[in-house]
């Protein structure tokens, strides 16, 4: 069965052409050994990206890499530099997207770390499953971060926000969607570290009195009291 990797969130009509295939998500921590490639000090999705294509070259036929506004410019630079040491990358980009806004898991009463896998999984694989909406009590507003266990912290009450969110909808792109939280529900902003989407997460979380966090591999133990102390006085 050939391994076709992906990042991002690809065009749904490039992925439908490879049936039959097992897919890996590129942007997990996989504990792939470091390297090299990227600098220390750069976002630690796409050394993620960079270090898993290395360690799965030999059974990767193919990468679909996300290289448009519903990724960054950092996924397209990872794409021409896989290519340039002979990976087999085709290049999607997907900013359109329907006008429905179907978020049920997003809402749902599933704890967040549960939430954001699901979310990510069906970007292959489209759940069908009935979720119970919660009113929101908190709000994480993001990507998935490389450290899904700080994700624990939160309660299932917890509404996901951010392009974690537009991936549910099927709305990767749509920045509108992506700005937006619930007025007065307390929400952690988060961005992993050296991502460009800081400054948004630091924007929003002025804008809606929220937490800032930015975290680059591990969360630290003061990262986690911060967002503990924030829930509980929330």
């Amino acid at each position: 069965m050939r391994l076709v990797g992906i990042w991002g969130y690809p065009d749904p009509e490039i992925l439908k052409k490879y049936p039959d295939s097992e897919f890996i998500d590129l942007d997990i921590n996989y504990n792939a050994p470091t390297s090299g490639i990227l600098p220390d000090a750069y976002c630690r999705i796409m050394r993620n990206i960079v270090d898993n294509a290395l360690f799965f070259r030999d059974r990767l036929d193919v990468i679909i890499a996300s290289v448009g506004r519903e990724k960054c410019d950092s996924g397209w630079f990872a794409s021409h530099i896989l290519k340039d040491m002979g990976f087999n990358v085709i290049e999607t980009r997907y900013e359109k997207y329907n006008q429905t806004l179907d978020i049920p898991i997003s809402r749902s009463n599933l704890p967040l770390k549960k939430k954001i896998n699901l979310i990510m999984e069906g970007i292959l694989t489209k759940t069908r499953n009935s979720f119970r909406e919660t009113k929101p009590e908190f709000g994480f507003w993001g990507v998935p971060p490389n450290d899904l266990d700080f994700l624990d912290i939160f309660p299932g009450t917890t509404h996901v926000y951010g392009w974690t969110r537009c991936v549910e909808a099927g709305r990767p792109a749509d920045l509108e969607l992506e700005m937006f939280a619930d007025d007065n529900v307390p929400t952690v902003f988060f961005a992993q570290a050296f991502c460009a989407k800081m400054q948004l997460a630091k924007y929003l979380a002025k804008k809606y009195s929220g937490l800032y966090v930015d975290i680059d591999d591990k969360a630290s133990n003061s990262a986690r009291a911060k967002i503990e102390a924030f829930i509980k006085l929330g």
